[in-house]
Order: structure tokens, then C-alpha cells, then sequence
């Protein structure tokens, strides 16, 4: 099922670049997330705005989260 990715050390190896990736340019994300949110909220009149809000801080907190587990390189 995970040969594809290499088992469950390619599934590391990928969360440790996410983390780093995270960790490196964790601000360009989260402002692409709040662009994003933006973006759907407008396109959705603003009827969901509640819940986009709460996605998108959601999504910008498992970023932040990610990035202080980065490798610091």
C-alpha cells in the first residue's frame, strides 16, 4: 500500500520536509492561506465567512505547529 512513497520511512521523510518546508517559509504560507480564505469568502458572497475564518486559522496554526518542529537547518 505505501510502496509508492517508500513505506513508512518515505512517509518520515516527507514530514520531516513539510516540517522544514514549514519551518522555512512558514509567513508565505500562512498569508497564501489568508489570500486564499479571502478569495472564497468573496466568491462565496460572504455566507461562510465564519467558517473559512475558522479553517484558515486552523490551517495557519498547524503551520506554525509544523515549523517549530523543523530541523533548524
Amino acid at each position: 500500500m505505501l510502496e509508492g512513497i517508500g513505506g513508512i520511512d518515505g512517509l518520515k521523510n516527507l514530514a520531516d520536509k513539510a516540517k522544514d518546508v514549514a519551518e522555512e517559509h512558514g509567513d508565505a504560507i500562512g498569508a497564501g492561506l489568508e489570500k486564499a480564505g479571502d478569495l472564497v469568502d468573496e466568491r462565496t458572497d460572504g455566507k461562510y465567512t465564519e467558517q473559512i475564518d475558522t479553517g484558515v486559522s486552523k490551517a495557519q496554526e498547524l503551520v506554525e505547529r509544523l515549523g517549530e518542529q523543523g530541523s533548524g537547518t
